[in-house]
C-alpha cells in the first residue's frame, strides 16, 4: 500500500458499491491506484470458561473465503470498467474502525459508505464513523447511496484555521481535476453576549479579506478555477448542510475556530454527515 493509494472500505453492500464507484471516478482523474479494503471481524463467544482459559473465537473459514472472493471480484470488475486503472483488494482482520484507522496512515485517502452491512454496518448511526473521521491518517471521503453527483460546485468550509487551509487546498484540487467551481463558505458567529455590539458589515469586511488571503496562493496555482466566496454570519452546520444541496463535494477540516470548532467532536460534523446533499471530506493533518 502507498501513501498515494486510495482506500475503499467495502462490504458489498449498497452504500460501499456507490463509494467505491466515487474513489474509481477519483482514481481516474488522479491516476491513484485503488485498494478495496473487507474488515472481517471474527465472532467471539465472551464469558468466563474457567482459570486460563481465554474466551472462545470460532473462526468461519469459509465465511472467509466467500469474503475473499466477493473482494477479488469487485476489485476485477472495477477495474475492468476502468481500464488502466490499478485495482486491488484484501481482506483484513480486527475491529473495522482500528483497522480503518491504522491502514489509512499508508493511503493518501480514504473512502467509506455511510452504512454497510457485515463490518460497516451503523457507520454513521454510532461511534464508528466519528472514531474514523475523527482519527485516520488521511483525508476521509463520506458518501451515502444516491449521493454521488458529478455536477456543481466543490464547497470548502474554512475559518482560517491550519484544519481549515489543508480543507481549502484539498477542495481547489478537486475542483481543478473536476474543472468546476469553488465554493468558498465562511461563517463567523459572535459571541452571544457581544451579539449586539458587532458592526456586521465590518466583521464581514474583515472576514472577507481573510478569505482573499487565502485563496491567494491557489489563485496563482490553480488561476482556471471559478471562486465564488459566501461569508456571513450563521450556523455553520445548517449552512454547509443548505450549500451541499447543489454541490458533488464538501469539504471541511477536523478541527477549527470560530464558528467551525470542534468540528468533529460535536453536533456540525454529525449533523453534516448525516444530512448533508453530497458526499461530504474530511481533512486533517497526517
Amino acid at each position: 500500500m502507498g501513501d498515494d493509494e486510495i482506500l475503499v472500505g467495502y462490504d458489498g453492500s449498497t452504500d460501499a458499491t456507490v463509494a467505491l464507484d466515487w474513489a474509481m471516478d477519483e482514481a481516474g482523474r488522479s491516476g491513484r491506484p485503488v485498494r478495496l479494503a473487507y474488515v472481517f471481524e471474527w465472532l467471539t463467544v465472551a464469558g468466563w470458561i474457567g482459570p486460563g482459559v481465554a474466551p472462545g473465537v470460532w473462526p468461519d473459514e469459509t465465511a472467509r473465503r466467500e469474503v475473499e472472493e466477493l473482494v477479488r471480484k469487485a476489485a476485477a470488475d472495477a477495474a475492468a470498467e476502468r481500464p488502466g486503472l490499478t485495482v486491488h483488494g484484501e481482506v483484513f482482520d480486527g475491529p473495522p474502525a482500528l483497522v480503518l484507522q491504522e491502514r489509512s496512515a499508508e493511503a493518501g485517502m480514504l473512502v467509506l459508505g455511510s452504512r454497510g452491512h457485515g463490518g460497516f454496518g451503523g457507520l454513521l448511526a454510532g461511534s464508528t464513523a466519528v472514531s474514523v473521521t475523527a482519527h485516520a491518517h488521511c483525508p476521509v471521503v463520506v458518501v451515502r447511496d444516491g449521493q454521488a453527483a458529478t455536477a456543481g460546485p466543490v464547497v470548502a468550509g474554512v475559518d482560517g484555521s491550519e484544519s481549515s487551509l489543508r480543507a481549502l487546498a484539498f477542495a481547489v484540487e478537486r475542483a481543478a481535476q473536476r474543472d468546476v467551481p469553488l465554493r468558498v463558505l465562511r461563517v463567523w458567529e459572535p459571541p452571544g453576549e457581544r451579539r449586539a455590539e458587532v458592526d456586521r458589515e465590518e466583521v464581514t469586511a474583515s472576514e472577507r479579506a481573510a478569505v482573499e488571503a487565502d485563496l491567494a496562493p491557489w489563485r496563482e496555482t490553480f488561476p482556471d478555477v471559478p471562486v465564488e466566496r459566501q461569508v456571513t454570519p450563521g450556523n455553520p452546520a445548517a449552512l454547509l448542510v443548505d450549500a451541499s444541496r447543489d454541490a458533488q463535494l464538501v469539504v471541511v477540516g477536523t478541527r477549527g475556530r470560530g464558528g467551525l470548532r470542534g468540528m468533529l467532536l460535536g453536533s456540525v460534523s454529525q449533523q453534516l454527515l448525516h444530512h448533508a446533499h453530497c458526499p461530504v471530506a474530511v481533512v486533517r493533518e497526517r
